[in-house]
């Protein structure tokens, strides 16, 4: 399995407040779901930050998201180690497949792949 990027998600009821904070590092916008921003480095378009009010279909919101290349893999390895499954695993109208697990520390991880 493959990690192809790490994102740290903050929970604010300042979106767009942060979005603009965040522009000031350089980071630009590059999704826009109304609830949830996703804002990158234009020069590594991996390193990004995500500023979300209330996660649309979950319970929680996520402290971190991990996008894999197999989230069906990392699935049932989450599963057979019996970590705690925050959010099961669905796909989502805006294109990814996911599913929140708990670390170890407390920490909510969605794990996420895009279809």
């Amino acid at each position: 399995m493959t990690i192809r990027r790490v994102v740290p998600n903050i929970s604010s009821e300042a979106v767009q407040e942060s979005r603009d904070f965040y522009t000031l590092l350089g980071f630009e916008e590059v999704m826009n779901h109304g609830w949830i921003i996703t804002l990158a480095s234009p020069t590594q378009p991996t390193a990004q930050i995500s500023v979300m009010t209330a996660d649309r279909t979950a319970p929680v919101n996520p402290d971190l998201s991990v996008e894999v290349d197999d989230v069906d893999a990392a699935y049932e390895a989450v599963l057979k180690s019996g970590a705690e499954i925050v959010h099961p695993l669905r796909d989502e109208d805006w294109g990814v497949r996911r599913f929140f697990v708990r670390d170890p520390n407390g920490r909510v991880i969605n794990v996420l792949g895009h279809r």
